[in-house]
């Protein structure tokens, strides 16, 4: 019994050893405001269109349009992109 005793009395005295503590670097995504400038809507070239016109007039128009529109989805896309 004495030398249960006299063994716990020997840990008991030794000091307690903490962990150095650990640096971690944890990246986590931040949600930034976005200060982008919307790109200005085009003025569409069929709009202008009127039921008299020629079938040629009309298809011109609209394959412009369909440029514009196409320019106008490019802006669209480099300004969200310009944000993530």
């Amino acid at each position: 019994m004495l030398g249960i005793c006299l063994l716990l009395a020997g840990c008991a005295g030794q000091p307690v050893v903490e962990p150095e503590p650990l640096v971690v670097r944890v990246e986590v995504p931040v949600q930034v405001p976005c200060r982008v400038k919307a790109p200005a809507v085009p003025a569409w070239a069929a709009v202008g269109l009127h039921k008299e016109d020629s079938l040629e007039m009309k298809i011109r128009a609209l394959l412009a349009e369909r440029r514009q529109r196409i320019g106008y989805e490019r802006e669209l896309v480099a300004a969200v992109a310009s944000c993530s």
